[in-house]
Formats: C-alpha cells, sequence, structure tokens
C-alpha cells in the first residue's frame, strides 16, 4: 500500500508540474499576443481564469508528495538537541494536525463546490462553470488526506515508507 500511496502521490506531483508548464506557456501566448496586437493577435480569451484555476490544481497536486517528502519549511534550530522520543513525538503531532487540516479542507471544498454547482456560477469570460475548477482540486486533495493519514500511521509503527525513504535523512 505505501508504494501506491507514495506512487500516486509522485505521479500527481509531476502532473502539477506539466499543468503549470502549461499555464506558463498559456502566459507567454497571452502577453505575446498582447504585444503583437497590431499584427492582428491579441491575447488569450481568459488566461487569467485558466491561470487561477490551474493554478490551485498544480497547488494540491504538489502538496501531497510535498507532506511525504516532509518538504514543508521547517524552522529546526533546535531539533538536534531535542531527544528522539520527543522528535517522534512532535512528528507524529504534525502529521496529525495535516490530516485535520486536510479532512476541514476538503469538506469545505466539496461544500463550496456543491454551492458553486447549485448555484450555477460561470467564470467571467470563458463562461466556465466554477465548480469545475474546485472538483478538479479534489482529487489531488482527497489524495492528501491519504498521504497525511499514511504518514500519522507511519508515525505510530503501523506502516512503513518505502525504503527509498527509510534514511536518516528522510526523517525530517
Amino acid at each position: 500500500m505505501n508504494t501506491l500511496i507514495y506512487g500516486v502521490s509522485r505521479a500527481m506531483a509531476w502532473f502539477g508540474a506539466a499543468v503549470l508548464c502549461a499555464l506558463a506557456l498559456i502566459s507567454v501566448a497571452s502577453i505575446g499576443g498582447r504585444a503583437l496586437a497590431g499584427y492582428g493577435l491579441g491575447p488569450v480569451p481568459g488566461d487569467f481564469e485558466l491561470v487561477e484555476v490551474g493554478t490551485a490544481l498544480a497547488v494540491f497536486c504538489f502538496l501531497p508528495w510535498c507532506h511525504l517528502r516532509r518538504g514543508h519549511a521547517v524552522v529546526d534550530l533546535l531539533w538536534g538537541a531535542y531527544p528522539p522520543a520527543l522528535q517522534r513525538a512532535l512528528l507524529l503531532l504534525w502529521d496529525a494536525a495535516m490530516l485535520a487540516v486536510w479532512s476541514l479542507l476538503v469538506w469545505r471544498m466539496w461544500i463550496a463546490m456543491a454551492d458553486y454547482h447549485a448555484n450555477r456560477e460561470v467564470t467571467f469570460i470563458l463562461q466556465m462553470p466554477v465548480w469545475w475548477g474546485y472538483a478538479a482540486s479534489m482529487v489531488p486533495a482527497l489524495v492528501g488526506v491519504v498521504a497525511a493519514a499514511w504518514r500519522v500511521l507511519e508515525g505510530v509503527g503501523l506502516a512503513s515508507p518505502p525504503a527509498e525513504f527509510q534514511t536518516a535523512a528522510g526523517a525530517h
């Protein structure tokens, strides 16, 4: 199971990178189109709407992999001075807090998505239903819940990360 969770999280991070590359190309095309407006070109319609939705999707795609790799920003000035038992307890507390935050986030995203769907709200330029952005981000957000729960299970010793992540350097 750990290989599946880590593998899906890694694949989603790569998908998020592809989304960001596509957004960069859209932005370049739109800016170039504005600069060449005198030659019959123009901006990409709804470019800011696409960038808004795509950036949210990309961030949600990156976060599960970041959490599994313990890639979040930390201030560890005194970390080495803590006894190993306290370090493990703090990591478990952090993982439990992330699970709570992810769960709350998914719950509220679901409510917002349902509300936008019921109201049939659309974006200004593309007339794209707003709930589509929430639905697209819901998939990686659910993977984030699973990744955070898996980290809690790793913290209490009921699961272990794949061998490539069991080094001392990967612990924090």
